[in-house]
């Protein structure tokens, strides 16, 4: 089966669940997504892109940006900062405080959203502007200089931002931030606001197919790095629900609760799909199923 017939396949599999789930109305700037939407992108290796569905409308990817931000500051150094983030999945809400407290402001990964700020901390005092590194990665990857922050939404996050506010301060009081709170909260705000289409954010993740190789050929990652970015993704990537996606997929993944889904099949392609429909760990409801059905229909998967 071809990669377009694939995606094909996969959208009507699905196109029942499509809807499903409930989008995340306490984010008011998504609270109005249409959660009829659906969009699958399948990008190979080697960055050509089948899509079906909306594949090329423009979304909030939310916490799939954390993936470019932890590559990010892989790239510069990459024992930094797993001496200040764990690599332990949750079993909590993203969120979470007591178990922050409970483990004395050692977020438990990389993808909660304390270990996300400690991440954007890192990458504020390397770069300066972690956002626009992360934007810089993104277009050149995807090939789109377009792609940006939906200024909307990252207004509406910055009016409701208490709990990661909260967050912040809990591991500064442990002296695991090194930039100001409020500095800390900007960029992480306004990267979790990007948009960008199915394909292009499947375009992007290629150099994670590639074992740490960028689109232009170029070394970002070391082998060792991508693996261990994807075994992350894989035991930590899609919030307190990681270990029943695991079970179902099979893949690395790293979900938003804008409904998108990004997976990484290594050595072949990367897909993202966008359903603004959240099940109760705020991932996508027909995302989840329509990754269970590609690789179930495949055989595609690291098992």
């Amino acid at each position: 089966m071809q990669s377009q017939q694939i995606v094909d396949a996969v959208h009507a599999k699905v196109a029942p669940l499509i809807g499903c789930g409930r989008v995340a109305d306490y984010i008011p700037g998504l609270a109005g997504v249409d959660p009829r939407h659906f969009g699958l992108a399948l990008a190979t290796k080697d960055g050509a892109v089948y899509g079906a569905g909306d594949w090329q409308t423009p979304f909030s990817i939310q916490s799939v940006s954390k993936v470019f931000a932890l590559a990010l500051v892989l790239s510069h150094d990459s024992d930094a900062i797993w001496r200040r983030v764990g690599r332990e999945p949750s079993g909590s809400p993203f969120n979470s405080l007591h178990q922050l407290e409970h483990d004395l402001g050692i977020p438990r990964n990389p993808f909660v959203n304390a270990g996300a700020l400690v991440v954007v901390d890192q990458l504020l005092t390397l770069t300066g502007d972690p956002c626009l590194a992360v934007l810089d990665l993104l277009r050149a990857e995807a090939g789109n200089p377009a792609i940006g922050v939906d200024e909307q939404v990252a207004k509406s996050e910055a009016e409701h931002r208490h709990r990661n506010a909260a967050l912040a301060h809990l591991v500064a009081s442990y002296s695991n931030l090194t930039n100001p709170v409020d500095a800390v909260l900007d960029q992480y705000t306004a990267q979790c606001a990007i948009a960008m289409s199915c394909g292009d954010l499947a375009r992007a993740a290629g150099l994670l197919a590639r074992h740490g190789l960028r689109s232009n050929g170029s070394r970002f990652l070391s082998r060792s790095d991508a693996k261990r970015l994807n075994a992350t993704m894989l035991t930590c990537g899609t919030y307190d629900g990681s270990g029943e996606f695991a079970y179902r997929v099979g893949l690395p993944a790293k979900s938003g609760v804008g409904g998108g889904i990004l997976a990484v099949v290594p050595n072949r392609c990367t897909l993202a799909v966008w359903s603004p429909g959240l099940d109760e760990c705020g991932n996508s409801y027909a995302g989840q199923a329509a990754l269970d059905t590609f690789t179930t229909l495949t055989g595609w998967s690291v098992f």
